[in-house]
């Protein structure tokens, strides 16, 4: 059997993997401020295994404590592979910082960086001992990698992604059945943080324009398709030989 965890899964990407995992032979596990009771529907239909779980992974306390304990709950030897996917993502006021509230800067921190941090510390703690593969996939961002004006508290939350992901794949590395740890981008989607985008005051965003292009020019990827090739990346033998990657050079 497979186990897959996954955060954000109500909406757009998330909710798109969500219905691409559901399968007879796995575990689905989704972490969302509010669950889509028609996911239950579609792993009925499946034959599937389905947990829901309505946390916020901004403001509820004990989140990772509570996926810990309930992997020590799950037989070992249960599965052939565990996977985390730290998909869960907010990018707050788009423009400059100074137009951010202090809560809501923590808010994008907290969601972007700081939850899956102590997700994936959960999650390797609990199946240190299991005998079974293990990956992290965290969903990153083009603006981890190149600063765009108007999304710092965002850009640092995904940057810091990167970087974390590339420093647990080094200490995973050095561990026997190590999990392997990949900070993927996966490309422009067309969800509602787009719709965030176009709507922004371009004032504080120089590079709306360009944003506002991809929608028009039906350029941005649906969530089916973003979600099949994300999910494909996942599958791949080589998966964490490069722990910061991107879709579109794959």
């Amino acid at each position: 059997m497979i186990l897959t965890i996954l955060t954000g899964a109500s909406r757009g990407l998330g909710r798109a993997m969500a219905s691409q995992l559901l399968s007879a032979n796995g575990l689905l596990l989704t972490i969302e401020r509010r669950p889509d009771a028609t996911l239950r529907d579609e792993a009925a239909k499946a034959g599937a295994r389905l947990e829901q779980w309505a946390l916020d992974v901004a403001h509820d306390v004990g989140v990772a404590a509570r996926l810990e304990a309930w992997l020590h709950q799950q037989p070992a030897d249960q599965f052939a592979r565990a996977t985390l996917i730290n998909n869960a993502g907010a990018i707050g006021t788009v423009g400059p910082i100074d137009r951010s509230a202090a809560d809501e800067i923590a808010t994008v921190l907290r969601v972007g960086l700081e939850a899956p941090m102590n997700l994936t510390a959960a999650f390797l703690r609990a199946t240190s001992t299991w005998g079974s593969e293990r990956r992290v996939l965290n969903i990153s961002s083009g603006a981890g990698r190149n600063p765009i004006a108007g999304w710092a508290a965002y850009c640092a939350a995904k940057a810091g992604l990167d970087h974390f992901s590339r420093v647990t794949a080094l200490d995973e590395a050095r561990r026997p059945n190590g999990a392997r740890i990949v900070s993927l981008a996966p490309g422009v989607i067309d969800t509602a943080m787009q719709n965030q985008l176009r709507s922004a005051d371009a004032d504080g965003f120089p590079d709306q324009q360009r944003f506002l292009d991809l929608h028009a020019k039906a350029q941005l990827a649906s969530p089916a398709d973003a979600a099949a090739k994300v999910l494909a990346y996942l599958a791949r033998a080589d998966f964490g030989k490069n722990p910061v990657a991107d879709v579109r050079d794959a």
